[in-house]
């Protein structure tokens, strides 16, 4: 369980900016913390238990930012969505990020 833990965490880590490695995050999290559990009583894979944690809940971490950040351009540039051309469309997204 610790490994698999471990290599959830690592794929989340590496996947998170496109939002699978939030929910390979959780997977991984969870995994990872029945790995500890099980570490404390037999004192075997606590290390990989806890690379397995620790990766899976910054990927969660990252996830989620990248999620806020998404949302926030998203809501900014609004107005921009419809351009006749993509010159057009960068203008009109700097000219709303400005606060033009």
């Amino acid at each position: 369980m610790a490994v698999g833990a471990m290599v959830l965490g690592i794929i989340s880590l590496m996947t998170s900016i496109v939002f699978i490695g939030g929910l390979l995050g959780v997977i991984g999290l969870i995994l990872g913390v029945v790995a500890l559990k099980k570490a404390g009583r037999t004192g075997v894979g606590r290390g990989k238990s806890v690379t397995g944690v620790v990766t899976s809940f910054i990927a969660i971490l990252v996830s989620i930012l990248i999620a806020v950040l998404m949302a926030w351009y998203a809501n900014n540039t609004q107005k921009c969505y419809r351009p006749d051309s993509f010159q057009q469309y960068k203008q009109c997204v700097h000219q709303q990020l400005a606060g033009n």
